[in-house]
Order: C-alpha cells, then structure tokens, then sequence
C-alpha cells in the first residue's frame, strides 16, 4: 500500500494528539483514586462517548460492513436489545456500585457472597481480558503492516509500545478522553467513505436505498442462496431465530453493564448517579445509531461494486476472499489523498480504543480486587500507584508477546483458545450478578455450587464443539446459546443452593 503525503500528515497528527492526551494528564496522576476513576468528576456526555469508543472495536469498522456487503442486516439485530439493557443497568445496577465509592465491578462479589467469589470474578476478568488483548493488538499490527511495509514483529511492538505508553503514563483521564476522540474519529471516518460512494454512484442515496432494498440486503433474516431467507420468531435452541437473536443479545448487553469492569469503572468514574445514568443514554443513542450507519455503509458499498465491478469484492461475495479485508480494499483503491489517512487513522482508533481500556482495567482489577486486597494490604496509596504503574507496563508487555506468539501460530489455535477460556471462566457471570442484585439469599457456598455447575456445563459444550463427545453424551442445543443458558444455570442452581441451606438452617434452629 502506498500512502501520499497528505496521507501521513494526518495520520501523524492524529497520533501525536492522542499521545499528547496521554503527556497533558499524566500530570494528574499523584493518586490512585485519579488514576483508577479519573477523582469521579467525568460529566455524563463524555462518560457516554467513551464507552461507545471502548464497546467500538475493530469490529465494528471491519466486521459489520463486511457482514451487511456479504449478507443483509441479521448481525445488527442483538443490538436491538441494548435498550431494554441499559434501561436495567440503569436503574438496577449502577445504583449498587455508585454506593461506597466502589473503583473495581468484583467489590460488589465480596459484599455480597465474600473474598473468595470476588477473586474468582476478578481472575475471570484478567484472563478474559489478556487473551484478548493479545488479539486485538494482532488485528492491529496487520493494518500497521499493510501501511507502513513493517515486519510482523516490528509493527506489534511498536503498536503495543505505543499504545501502552500514553495508556500507562495517562491513566483513566487519558483512556477516557482518547476514548472521545477515537469514537469522533471513527464516526468521521465512516462517513468519508460514504460521501465518496454516494458521489461516485449516479443515483446517489436514492439509488442505494432502492437497489439494497430490491436485492433485500436491508433484512433481519439468515442470508441463503445470496437471498434473505424467512425471519422466525419463535422460541428454539436448535436454529437461530430472531427471538432468541436478540434474547442472546441481551444477556450479552446485560453482561456487559453488570459485570464488566471497563464498563462499571467509567459508572465509578462519573461525578454522580445522575451522570452515569446520563452517561448510559448518551451510549444509548450514539452507539445505536454508528453500528447502523457501519452496516449502511457496507450495504453502500454493495451497491458501489454492483455498479462498478471489481475483481476483489467479487472474490469476497464468491467466498474466494475474507470478507474482512473489503474496507481495507477500498480504502486503499479508492479514497482520495488525505481522506484515506484520516481512515485509516479511524480504523486504528477501532483498535486502540478497546486497548487502552482493557490495559487500564485490568491494571485496576489487579491493584483493587488482589494486590491490595489480598497480597499487600494496608500500605500507602503511593505505594499501590507504584505497583499500578508496574501493572500497567507488564500487561502491556503481556499484551506484545501474546500477539508475537500469535503471529507465529496458527490462528485458529488462539481463536478456539481464548473462546474456551472465555466460555470456561467468564461463563454465568451474569447470573452470579443478577443473584446478587434481586435475592438476599445464598452466601459463598450458594455461589459456588452455582459457578462448579456452570463450569461442568461449560466443559461439556467445549468438548462437544470440539467433536470429543460420542453423539449421545453430545450437547442437544446450537452451541451459540451456550452462554445464555450458562448464565439461566448460575441462577437456578445457586438460588436453589442458597434456599436449601437457608431451609437446613432453619430445620436445624427449629429442633
């Protein structure tokens, strides 16, 4: 790929502001309090924009328009499911960890059921969160690698050292505020591209919208034979309806707002509840809109290639290429001078995004819920901002060498890994929350019974999915409601626990 040179004055503008970001705040960071939650003086608007910029990955840059070009609109349906999420997480549970002046999502674990369940949750978070730094560091190294010409190993070094530099000397101040930006960047981005496609096409808008719609492109149904097939709405575990789409959705999205630690720290980081809630709504309404407007973009650029053919987006639509690389492609074959940097500038904002989030949380999880929690209690603050910053550079450090190990290894291997130990671990968490928010009962023994149930029924969707079952010990559900029913297991069998020892006791009082 070949860059002009209005091209890299932007994109190294871009870079130098964010990295200037990070400079001006780490001036702030003479506490552990500014460097966890920012003193608690964020205004609903900016904690809003920044966990769009975190929830954005590359993801949404990539994924979505690759999905809408190759297939119609079903990948946007879960989405559809943030509302009734944000509307519990809003007054259900960012109540809780607004009281006390919580800083991690996993103190709540401990006021509820004790010590041992919050290590438990906060050692879920911190593999959870490593492996897919790993990943998404990768993603990025590529787009490095595709512009400047790097090697492999020099273009996910520099991305991590970056990346953790202005994460590690600015704190949550700098990821939050970078958050903002990188969320305006992309947004400006996506809608670069468009106003290319719609100047190019001779119908313009009129033209998309009516060619997309004949074509159903625009359909919330699984894409079939290169048409929309018929949309379900009934209730099954066996096929992926649209109710069951968008009841995965909202486990997903409630999970998300009760038990993510990037998400309950920028709750923690607001100047009260009333700004938090703010900040939800603001989530609410730009996220929604900038995952549609992705998706547009990718049922434009159906049309643009329908109109202009080309050699690799037919390869895409006939299976012969990734899908994924289809923005990459037209950003580079068809974007103007200065408009492709800014671009790819927001597609590197996708990544850093979710890296210089995940990088601080984990630092904080790390500090609040076990270094000073359980390994070195009761020293001063300035010694646990110490050991944040130590933190901080060897996550950052992990987070290098787990995508070096990568690049040298077959993909799928890290894929079907991280999906394992995510499954493994972070599976039912939703549930062990919802337990906790609407029941008094059960302490760690209930919890426990709970997440050892959760964690056999886990193993056994695993094995099944890896074809190490004979078909009659083989799970008899689709494997992607694994996690929904995981989750419906953690409730049940730790609120069954909780009521028969509380019924034990009793027995045992009464006699």
């Amino acid at each position: 790929m070949t860059l002009a040179i209005a091209d890299w004055i932007v994109l190294a503008g871009y870079l130098c502001i964010v990295l200037g970001i990070g400079i001006y705040f780490s001036r702030r960071n003479t506490s552990t309090e500014e460097y966890f939650v920012g003193g608690r003086r964020f205004r609903g608007w900016v904690i809003g924009l920044s966990l769009v910029g975190t929830s954005i990955s590359s993801i949404t840059f990539l994924a979505y328009p690759a999905d809408a070009f190759k297939t119609d609109w079903l990948r946007y349906l879960p989405n559809l499911a943030l509302l009734p999420a944000i509307l519990v997480a809003a007054f259900v549970f960012l109540p809780f960890f607004r009281r006390g002046n919580m800083t991690s999502a996993y103190e709540f674990l401990e006021m509820r059921y004790g010590p041992s369940v919050r290590v438990y949750g906060a050692v879920a978070f911190l593999v959870a969160q490593v492996v897919r730094l790993a990943m998404i560091l990768w993603l990025l190294s590529l787009l490095i690698q595709q512009v400047t010409g790097l090697s492999p190993t020099t273009a996910i070094v520099l991305g991590g050292l970056f990346v953790g530099l202005y994460t590690v000397i600015g704190g949550i101040d700098a990821v939050i505020w970078t958050d903002v930006l990188q969320t305006v960047v992309l947004l400006l981005g996506g809608i670069l591209c468009l106003w290319v496609i719609l100047e190019a096409l001779p119908g313009g808008l009129g033209q998309i919208v009516d060619q997309a719609g004949a074509a159903g492109k625009f359909a919330l149904a699984p894409w079939e034979n290169g048409a929309p097939g018929e949309t379900s709405w009934s209730l099954s575990l066996s096929e992926k309806t649209a109710t069951m789409m968008l009841l995965i959705g909202l486990t997903n999205w409630l999970t998300e707002y009760s038990s993510n630690q990037n998400t309950v720290q920028r709750y923690c980081a607001s100047q009260s509840t009333q700004e938090a809630r703010r900040g939800l709504w603001v989530y609410l309404f730009t996220a929604l809109p900038i995952w549609a407007f992705y998706m547009f973009l990718g049922t434009a650029l159906w049309v643009f290639f329908e109109t202009f053919p080309d050699v690799q987006a037919s390869a895409i639509l006939n299976g012969e290429a990734r899908a994924e690389t289809l923005m990459p492609h037209f950003i580079t074959g068809y974007l103007p001078a200065g408009v492709a940097g800014l671009v790819i500038a927001a597609a590197l904002a996708a990544a850093m995004s979710s890296l210089d989030s995940s990088i601080n949380s984990v630092t904080t999880v790390s500090v609040v819920d076990l270094y000073r929690r359980h390994l070195r209690p009761d020293k001063d603050d300035r010694h646990y901002l110490k050991a944040a910053w130590t933190i901080a550079v060897a996550v950052t450090a992990l987070m290098i060498a787990g995508a070096l190990w990568l690049n040298g290894t077959d993909t799928k291997t890290l894929q079907d890994t991280s999906t394992i130990l995510v499954s493994l671990l972070g599976g039912g968490m939703l549930g062990l929350y919802l337990l906790g928010f609407f029941s008094q009962r059960g302490d760690a023994r209930a919890a426990w019974c709970g997440i050892a149930c959760t964690l056999v029924f886990t193993g056994w969707t695993v094995l099944t999915n890896k074809g190490m079952l004979p078909e009659a010990l083989s799970a008899p559900f689709d494997l992607y409601y694994t996690g929904l029913i995981g989750n419906v297991l953690m409730f049940v069998v730790g609120y069954l626990a909780a009521s028969l020892w509380s019924a034990g006791v009793a027995s045992a009082r009464s006699s």
